[in-house]
Order: structure tokens, then sequence, then C-alpha cells
């Protein structure tokens, strides 16, 4: 009997190319031969294509495309179109947000202009996609959770990008398209803020994170591990519980006290993921607009004891006796 043993697919199913159901009417048509690929069979389905592009689609794609090329085109222009600087010095290329003198006005290309041309069309290709991928959704017959579990990330790229600095009546409070800059842009963000660490909704966010990356672990070792039970077919586990679910169960509740089941693990995963952006895009909404000082705001509330202060209080020496008059 062949047994899955590791965390790759030793055994690779292969029949037809599935092509899926039939498209209402008015939608275009799949595109692509069907394939199969042997090494992306080790880690996933065997069968590449087809896919459906779709009015949605196309449109998103050719926002996106516009966003990334004014992006590098800027960032090449930086570097004086040299192909060889750019590549070497891309981690640290930036295009960067206007000037704090422009507030929420239009700024001269030069100035800004070309990072709020940009955001405008990586926004609209990113809202675009999230439509398309709901609509497939509901065209398939699914429910619509993976939409809303993008939205979530979305919503946190909004705050950033677009909530955040209308609300601080300036585009220069959004975060620079580039790789470094961007983090060079989140730690200064935290030192004028007073240390982030201090939000309570970045720690629930925190939490979130490695609290979903967690579940995420367990779930996929815990399937591996029963897989050679039938495991893996997980809704037949779900409807009709077998001894895959229930040894599954048996070492959770042995191992901590308490199990998830095979169905309400992905219940779990799916809210620590979400509530992870969510709760982090609430927490960069209030810093600035409603808290200016976290550390500050953390003593007050009994978050963070007070620095001791281990030097004298300095005084002005034109003060003191014998000062200079």
């Amino acid at each position: 009997m062949a047994e899955f043993q590791n965390i790759f697919t030793q055994i690779q199913v292969r029949g037809p190319a599935e092509t899926g159901v039939p498209l209402p009417a008015g939608n275009w048509s799949r595109d692509g031969t069907p394939g199969f690929s042997r090494l992306l069979g080790i880690f996933g389905n065997a069968q590449i294509g087809p896919i459906y592009l779709g009015s949605l689609g196309l449109a998103s794609l050719i926002c996106g495309f516009i966003a990334i090329e004014i992006i590098g085109l800027n960032m090449m222009a930086s570097v004086g179109w040299d192909p060889i600087e750019f590549v070497r010095q891309l981690p640290w290329l930036a295009l960067e947000p206007p000037g704090p003198e422009h507030g929420l006005s239009i700024p001269p290309l030069a100035e800004g202009g070309w990072w709020l041309m940009a955001g405008f069309f990586l926004t609209t290709s990113i809202l675009l996609w999230w439509a398309r991928m709901y609509r497939r959704a509901v065209q398939l017959g699914m429910g619509t959770h993976v939409a809303w579990a993008f939205a979530a990330a979305i919503w946190l790229y909004l705050v950033l990008g677009f909530i955040r600095p209308v609300l601080m009546g300036s585009w220069a409070e959004a975060v620079p398209f580039g790789i470094f800059p961007h983090l060079d842009w989140t730690a200064a963000f935290s030192i004028r803020y007073g240390n982030l660490f201090y939000n309570p909704f970045h720690m629930l966010s925190i939490a979130f994170l490695y609290g979903s990356a967690l579940l995420f672990a367990m779930h996929g070792a815990t399937i591996l591990a029963v897989s050679r039970f039938g495991g893996d077919r997980e809704i037949e586990q779900i409807v009709d519980r077998g001894t895959a679910s229930e040894r599954g169960a048996l070492f959770w509740r042995w191992t901590m006290g308490f199990n998830a089941s095979m169905e309400s693990i992905h219940r779990w995963a799916w809210w620590f993921a979400v509530l992870c952006p969510l709760t982090g895009g609430i927490g960069i909404l209030l810093t600035g607009t409603v808290v200016d000082n976290w550390y500050l705001w953390g003593i007050k509330h009994g978050i963070a004891p007070p620095y001791p202060d281990l030097m004298p209080a300095a005084s002005d020496p034109a003060l003191t006796a014998g000062g200079s008059q």
C-alpha cells in the first residue's frame, strides 16, 4: 500500500485534463491548452491551465502593468538609465510620495506626481482583481471566503497608502514604492510615533500573524501525518468521520487537551489570518490621527513602565550662580 510519508506528494494521479464546469452565457472562454508538469506535481496539482482571464482580469493586468512600468522607469531614471546599476541597486531604489508641502494636491510629476499616478493604477488593478476573484467564486457556486480574505489585505494596503494620508491631510504620510525604502519608512514611522510595539492593535496583529502561522503548520502537519489513513480527503472526513480524523483528534486531545475538527480548523485559521491585517490596519489608522506617541500612551495606560531617571536633570548654565550675565 502506497503511503504519503513526507512533505512531498509521492503519488501523482493523472487523468484526463479537467477543464471545469460550463461557463454561463456571456462569459469569455478559458484560454490555454491544459498540460501536466511532473515537477509541479511534487508540490501540488500537476495540471497547468486552462486559465479564465475575463474582462476584469484583463483590465486588472493592464492597470497593474502600467503601475509597474511607472515605478520601474522612475527607478531606472534615478540611476541614469544604467541597466547594470538598476539591477545592482534595485533593493534600495524608490518612488517617493509627494513632499508635505503639497498636502493632498496633485503635484508635478517629478515631485510626487508619478507616485500618485502609480498608486492610482496599482489600486485600480488590485480592486479589479478582487472583483474578478469574487465573480469567479460566485459563478463556480463557491463561497466568497477567499475574496473576503483578500479584502482584509487590501484594507491594510488602503490604510497605508490612501485612508491615513487623507486623514492626515498629506500624501507625504504614505509609503514609498520600493523594497528597502518601504522597510525604512516602517522603522522611521515606529520611531516617530513612540514605538509601534506599544500599539495594542499592533500587538493583536502580531499575535494573529504568529497564531495563523502556527495553526496552518499544525493543520498541515496533522493532515500529512494521517494521510496514510485517508486524512487528505478532508471533506469526506468532515461528513463521515473516519479513523484519520479520529486519530488526529486523539493526538491533539492527548497533547494539549483540545482539538479542532476537520472543518473547524479552517475557520480558526481563516479568522486568525484575516484578523492579522484587519487589526494591523486599525493600529496604523490610529497612529498620528488619535495617538501621537504610543510609548507615552502605554505609560498612561499601564502597558509600559517609564524609564528611570539615571542622570541628574540638566540645567541652563546661564541661570546658575556665577554664570555669565
